[in-house]
């Protein structure tokens, strides 16, 4: 497949504008800026930059909305429009998996292979449009007094989106809005912000009302600071890093407006010596260097039994030889490049911290520079072994496709070392032990525990992090219950 033949629709050479209100607006200070392909380096679009004065705008289009005709759309009515939008979506996803490719390196095998999750949270979330309600309260008082609860849309909703899954991240915050009767304002990242543009268009075209999805691109210091901040947002949803998270929830104390945070992580992956290991060696591999290692809740701290830590460790490298690394473009590619050149940066940093501290990489370690690969952000799967709890590598969120092993002797003390850590987004478990399965699955303190799998996902259940990685729940019922405010009612009948 041609990626750019089938992208060239909307890579036409014209400045990507944003959705506001229903209308295609410049920003309104002129700017611009650029987005590129971070496996060549080329320049695919420029921007409208937004920034203060047109989250204004877009903020203001959005109450608008609200309380005007969305606010009298019925369940089945956003129902409709959500399974409108998910047909555009499967009917489109060749083009969405392309820009996505394009605009932040993940295979497309990869950004294909999104089809299935995306198209299906829009139809959960369709699903449940229809299915939210309050309840009747059978309450203690004398008399008759009859109490039930109604459940309403919280408002205007700030959604600010990270670069690493641009499409499903931008339907993670649009489908509940749409589901639940709210409106959202989303600030995609600069770094990948096509895909959520190309969205607003299909919205666009299965009929969702002016105003009630606006997109407007940005930088996170000016769009995204000044989204958060907004005294007329009822709600912000944010994933990225928990940095940023805590920021956005100091900037929301002005209207003391409803949050929720999809932050980072350093996800403990725990092997024992009686795990298949024929699975666990490339499971806890992709763990980790799918999408490059930018997945918030990679098992990046990879616990292996003593007696086969030497043996599995080894596999695990060789491995990660095996990844074909290179243009996600090319149908072959396993791993892409880093999504810029500020990530690569990044993360090179930490292989020399790595090994500054004393781990040994086994392989990978260094940038890729050969041929073509000099022109864009590749660094290899890295898997480093003799990896103390106390390294940095071992405890911060790296964001690159890096392994750091680490031994331990028992259930017991791989619990207390595997939370020991500020995070607790994801984590893994390996055995054939049903009893040791289910005793670590409650001892982790983390959001999700993937035993003999990692990294499953399905739109009715629930995703979200324990401690600094967050809080607030992304798919599931409970999803849709962050973005609805639970109002009491009493009526006196005698």
């Amino acid at each position: 497949m041609n990626v750019m033949t089938q992208v060239h629709p909307f890579l036409d050479g014209k400045t990507k504008r944003m959705l506001i209100g229903g209308k295609w607006l410049e920003a309104a200070s002129g700017k611009t800026f650029e987005t590129r392909n971070p496996a060549t380096g080329e320049i695919l679009a420029h921007v409208a930059e937004g920034d203060a004065e047109d989250i204004d705008r877009a903020v203001a289009a959005a109450r608008e909305a609200f309380n005007g005709p969305w606010s009298k759309f019925k369940p089945a009515q956003r129902q409709a429009l959500l399974l409108k939008l998910a047909d555009l979506v499967e009917e489109n996803i060749e083009e969405f998996a392309a820009l996505d490719t394009l605009d932040m390196g993940a295979p497309i095998s990869r950004t294909r292979g999104n089809k299935a999750r995306a198209v299906g949270m829009l139809r959960f979330y369709a699903g449940m449009a229809t299915a939210l309600h309050g309840e009747t309260i059978n309450n203690s008082l004398p008399g008759e007094i009859v109490s039930f609860t109604l459940k309403e849309p919280v408002g205007v909703v700030g959604a600010i989106i990270p670069w690493n899954g641009p499409l499903t991240a931008a339907i993670w915050k649009i489908g509940p809005a749409l589901a639940t009767g709210c409106t959202v304002v989303l600030k995609p990242a600069e770094e990948a912000p096509l895909t959520p543009l190309r969205l607003g268009e299909l919205c666009l075209e299965a009929g969702v009302p002016p105003g009630v999805v606006n997109v407007v691109p940005g930088f996170g210091e000016t769009a995204g600071a000044a989204l958060a901040s907004h005294p007329d947002v009822d709600k912000v949803a944010f994933t990225g890093s928990h940095v940023t998270g805590q920021s956005i929830i100091r900037a929301s104390a002005g209207n003391l407006k409803r949050v929720s945070l999809e932050l980072g992580g350093k996800s403990p992956d725990i092997v024992f010596a009686d795990a298949d290991l024929s699975q666990a060696v490339p499971g806890s591999g992709m763990a980790v260097f799918a999408n490059s290692g930018q997945i918030c809740s990679a098992g990046t701290r990879l616990f292996v039994e003593k007696k086969i830590y030497d043996e599995f460790v080894s596999r695990v490298a060789d491995f990660s030889k095996t990844l074909r690394v290179g243009n996600g473009a090319d149908p072959e590619t396993q791993v892409g490049p880093l999504v810029s050149q500020e990530q690569m940066t990044r993360v090179s940093s930490y292989l020399n911290i790595g090994r500054q501290e004393g781990a040994r990489p086994l392989s990978g370690g260094e940038r890729l520079t050969d041929g073509d690969m000099a022109k864009g952000f590749f660094v290899p799967p890295t898997v480093f072994a003799d990896v103390r709890d106390d390294m940095r590598i071992a405890q911060e969120e790296i964001f690159g496709p890096v392994i750091s092993a680490i031994p331990f002797t028992d259930v017991e003390e791989v619990i207390e070392r595997g939370n020991k850590t500020q995070f607790g987004l994801g984590s893994g478990v390996w055995t054939r032990d049903v009893g040791k399965a289910h005793k670590l699955a409650r001892a982790i303190r983390a959001g999700s525990v993937w035993i003999n799998c990692y990294q499953a996902m399905d739109p009715a259940v629930p995703f979200g992090g324990y401690k600094m990685s967050g809080y607030g729940r992304e798919s599931g019922v409970q999803h849709l219950e962050e973005y609805l405010n639970v109002k009491a009612v009493w009526i006196k009948t005698d």
